[in-house]
């Protein structure tokens, strides 16, 4: 199964993109964030057209998340309490796997009302995925966590440690997720730093690679094992009218 995780910023403008890139990658399933429409907007159609089955979590204008498949989509789920009215999980079983499509909240700046949504936000995640059960379900949660996990996947920690997506206290709401018995799929097969899956548009940093690797493929102990192979597919992001974020893949057998 290969599966994969993209932060779209905006359906209705990346769907042609998304298309080209559904064609040219042929993932079997594909966790979107972002779509940014009420679900009944979604483009099941031209999705279906492409020969992926889909579900989808959306809501007017913000956040919203999708769960592409060329497989059999068993069960949907949408939302959970954390999300405090907005569109932000997604969960589906795919042969026998969960595979959850997450959005997970920026932070705007620390100490701000925001900053405490998404550390409230972390803490109902990891309680929400304790009422699952145990970390040898096979479960792949994917998404934009907004949250870089280690120095090496940001290009200038200090000054990220001063602002959200690497700040210490993000560090510690993301290894607590984590802790329930998730690893991260890239570092299984990948150690090298300096990759990154979102680069901000304001400063051109895709240009000169100052990014973070902000979205990611979390696996369950049942899973990791069977994770063979996993990379980050930055040619979409160079593409025009690109998201700012790009592709994050994980292949494994089951």
């Amino acid at each position: 199964m290969l599966i994969a995780t993209w932060n779209v910023n905006s359906l209705r403008v990346r769907l042609p993109q998304l298309l080209d890139w559904l064609s040219m990658a042929k993932p079997d399933v594909v966790c979107l964030q972002e779509i940014k429409m009420v679900t009944d907007d979604f483009p099941f159609d031209a999705i279906g057209e492409a020969g992926y089955e889909a579900a989808a979590w959306g809501q007017k204008t913000y956040n919203g998340v999708a769960v592409l498949s060329k497989l059999p989509i068993e069960e949907v789920v949408q939302g959970f309490p954390g999300e405090e009215g907005q569109a932000r999980l997604l969960e589906t079983v795919i042969e026998g796997v969960h595979v959850i499509s997450a959005y997970c909240p920026n932070g705007e700046t620390p100490g701000s009302e925001k900053f405490q949504f998404k550390k409230r936000f972390y803490a109902a995640l990891r309680a929400h995925l304790d009422g699952l059960g145990k970390n040898s379900t096979p479960l792949a949660i994917c998404g934009d966590f907004n949250i870089a996990p280690e120095a090496r996947d940001v290009w200038d920690p200090l000054k990220a440690a001063k602002t959200c997506g690497f700040h210490p206290d993000e560090i510690k709401w993301l290894k607590h997720l984590t802790d329930w018995g998730l690893h991260d799929s890239l570092r299984l097969v990948d150690q090298q730093g300096g990759q990154y899956s979102w680069w901000d548009y304001r400063t051109g940093g895709f240009s000169k690679n100052q990014g973070m690797r902000i979205d990611q493929i979390w696996v369950s102990d049942a899973l990791k094992p069977k994770v063979t192979k996993a990379w980050i597919d930055t040619e979409p992001r160079g593409w025009d009218r690109a998201s700012d974020h790009t592709p994050v893949l994980a292949e494994i057998k089951l």
